[in-house]
């Protein structure tokens, strides 16, 4: 079980350091102000603050940013939960509260602070900028939650039988998540008959002989994402164009993350990795028909990788490719180091096979 859970004492040690980066910004665009809105933005900028009530909700804080200082606008009736068990220390902000009823920042950017304030929406790309290259306690906290994701869809697997459906494989695997105090964003689940789809949410369709399992997981603020595939029935039997398949798809994330180096731009990392398709054998517009990941952290994608996209690899950056062919997917969230790219979801438990040196997962083989 974690000992990571969203406790007041886990947060806030890496606030300063954001502060400067985001005043840096104010400083390069000459602009009063930025309002921070969006769950990834607030969640960044205040250490992994659970900003929600609804997972499908709006934030119940903002965070407007000044070089006087900052302020928390949050509503009234969560401040006092907010204050005390999601922001540490939390001298370094004026708190203001809001009615339920009212907008969070009720007045316009402009109003606040003139016409060169700035609306989160105004500067995407500087705060992505901003929050890529994780800080030292942020780490620490992203590579427990990638570690225990992988553990969780281990047990997951290992509990599965051909005969449960996919509503209980997900529940499970779901379940397992929430009690180590992570928020289950994404949990797919498909069976043999359902393989076809490449975002399965999980129907009552039984797992059969081979499945494939999907989470985004979040805690902190931060997500962690994965896929695996498990079989069932003799080791000697697996379909040998599946196997084939899944074995040159990891050939195509390695052209990924291979590219994915300090100082790269993700327009030609993206390049690189879906020329891929067509050097592997398959169909080189395989990747027009699923997104292809991108950079990982407090988003889902943060952000997804389109052609063309200008935003520059940084050293601690996270990312999450997830190159996909009929029948075949991987996906992993790794770490841009100095010497290339490490796995954070892993779990030893799992079989891998070595790909352009690095281990990669396996389908996990269940009698």
């Amino acid at each position: 079980m974690s000992v990571l859970a969203p406790v007041a004492s886990a947060l806030g040690s890496d606030r300063p350091a954001k502060r400067a980066r985001v005043l840096d910004l104010l400083e390069r665009r000459g602009a009063s102000a930025i309002v921070l809105r969006s769950h990834t933005a607030v969640a960044w900028y205040l250490d992994g603050a659970r900003t929600h009530v609804s997972l499908a909700g709006d934030p119940v804080a903002a965070v407007v940013v000044r070089p006087s200082g900052d302020a928390l606008h949050v509503f009234a009736n969560e401040a006092d939960r907010l204050l005390a068990e999601e922001l540490g220390v939390a001298s370094d902000l004026e708190v203001v509260r809001v009615p339920w009823h009212e907008p969070l920042v009720a007045a316009g950017v402009d109003a606040l602070d003139g016409l060169d304030a700035l609306d989160e929406t105004d500067a995407a790309a500087d705060l992505r900028a901003a929050r890529a290259a994780l800080l030292p306690a942020e780490l620490v906290r992203y590579r427990a939650l990638c570690r225990e994701v992988a553990e969780a869809m281990t047990d997951a697997a290992l509990a599965a039988s051909p005969a449960d459906s996919e509503r209980v494989v997900a529940a499970r695997l779901s379940g397992d998540l929430a009690a180590r105090g992570i928020d289950p964003l994404v949990t797919l689940v498909a069976g043999r008959s359902r393989l076809a789809h490449r975002h399965p949410l999980p129907t009552d369709a039984p797992l059969g002989d081979r499945a494939m399992l999907v989470v985004c997981g979040r805690r902190h603020g931060l997500i962690a994402n994965a896929t695996r595939w498990l079989r069932f029935g003799p080791a000697a039997a697996p379909d040998p164009a599946e196997t084939d398949a899944a074995r040159r798809i990891l050939d195509v994330e390695a052209a990924f993350l291979d590219a994915t180096v300090h100082g790269a731009r993700l327009a030609d990392v993206f390049a690189t990795g879906t020329a891929a398709y067509g050097s592997h054998g398959f169909d080189p517009h395989e990747w027009t028909r699923h997104h292809q990941g991108g950079a990982a952290g407090y988003a889902g994608r943060d952000p997804r990788a389109v052609p063309g996209i200008p935003d520059v690899v940084q050293l601690g950056q996270p990312f999450a490719w997830n190159p996909t062919a009929p029948g075949a997917k991987v996906e992993d969230t790794v770490l841009v180091g100095a010497d290339g790219v490490e796995v954070l979801t892993v779990d030893p438990r799992w079989p891998t096979v070595a790909v352009a040196g690095r281990e990669r997962p396996a389908d996990l083989q269940r009698d």
